[in-house]
């Protein structure tokens, strides 16, 4: 490892630069790590550490760093701290800049001494149960275009456990249902520029097919919207705060919790495959994760469920003392 007397915070431009160039990260999330690392860059201009290199960062910084973050407003206007997860945001963005400096050779604190902040609340996955799903499924009505649509929607984020970004970008031409196909699989460029193959179930196809068949128009978006506002647009594609509100009204109709959202569906997609043995590894694969570290916050779902089985039918639990 090698001591670089440049400053840190005159090497975070060429970080940007490597993780556009050499790591291929998409445009918004190059301007995410800017501004993550602007913060980073404020702290220490505050601390009149301009011209600190990486060799003499310690972990006494990052501790007066978390600290930083810690009393740091939010943008809103009841200027409330930064919640943790926004917080771990920030924490990551320099984590990633130690390993960068690390597959550089350049000497500098571990990454692994920047631990995250823990918060339950935060990592609360919220999902439904398969009662709940179906209720949630079968709630919108097949007897208008609008009906046929929500309910292609919801099949579809539950089937598929696409990012409600990902699923608003689908074009009719990636959805090529024949007549005999009971099954489909299309690719999608996910987050990060990411591309990998998800995997509609004969049920989805079926709602699918009929929310097809029923449309006559030409607009290439697979789920548009048919307000009065938007027929006179030339763009009728479903924007992501739609599918928000569409799902949200058919939670309140389904009488389910109305906090869930349209990622409820992902999640409930993850756990689902997880309870039912899938290797976390292909949960992975499927959920389009970079890092199976973000995967596995659905364990503490399924294991939550393990220990329960676990007490319920286990004969040692039975027993005695």
């Amino acid at each position: 490892m090698k001591k670089v007397s440049i400053p840190i915070i005159k090497i975070i431009p060429e970080f940007l630069n490597y993780l556009e160039i050499d790591k291929g990260l998409a445009p918004k999330s190059i301007e995410n790590y800017s501004r993550f690392l602007k913060k980073f860059s404020v702290w220490i201009k505050k601390k009149g550490l301009t011209s600190l290199p990486p060799y003499e960062l310690t972990a006494e910084h990052m501790y007066e760093y978390k600290t930083f973050l810690a009393r740091q407003g939010s943008s809103n206007k009841s200027n409330e701290p930064l919640k943790k997860t926004t917080q771990n945001y920030y924490l990551i963005a320099l984590r990633n800049l130690l390993k960068y400096f690390s597959e550089k050779d350049i000497l500098s604190l571990p990454a692994d001494k920047i631990n995250l902040l823990r918060d339950k609340s935060d990592r609360q996955i919220k999902f439904l149960k398969l009662d709940q799903l179906k209720k949630l499924l079968l709630s919108p009505t097949s007897d208008s275009i609008d009906g046929l649509r929500d309910r292609a929607i919801l099949e579809t984020l539950f089937s598929t456990g696409l990012r409600v970004a990902e699923l608003t970008a689908l074009d009719r031409e990636q959805v090529k249902i024949k007549k005999e196909t009971e099954y489909l699989e299309i690719v999608v460029k996910g987050k990060g520029g990411r591309i990998r193959t998800v995997y509609f179930s004969a049920r989805a196809v079926k709602v699918l097919k009929c929310y097809l068949n029923a449309r006559n128009d030409i607009d290439k978006a697979l789920f548009i919207s048919y307000s009065k506002n938007a027929l006179k647009n030339e763009n009728k594609r479903l924007s992501v705060r739609s599918i928000e509100n569409i799902v949200k009204k058919y939670l309140k109709i389904s009488g389910l919790p109305i906090m869930m959202s349209p990622h409820s569906l992902r999640h409930s997609y993850a756990t689902d495959l997880l309870s039912n043995g899938v290797d976390l590894r292909l949960v992975q694969e499927f959920l389009g994760h970079r890092n199976i570290a973000t995967t596995q916050i659905y364990t503490h779902v399924t294991n939550k469920e393990l220990r329960d089985v676990h007490r319920k039918f286990h004969g040692g639990n039975k027993l005695g003392k």
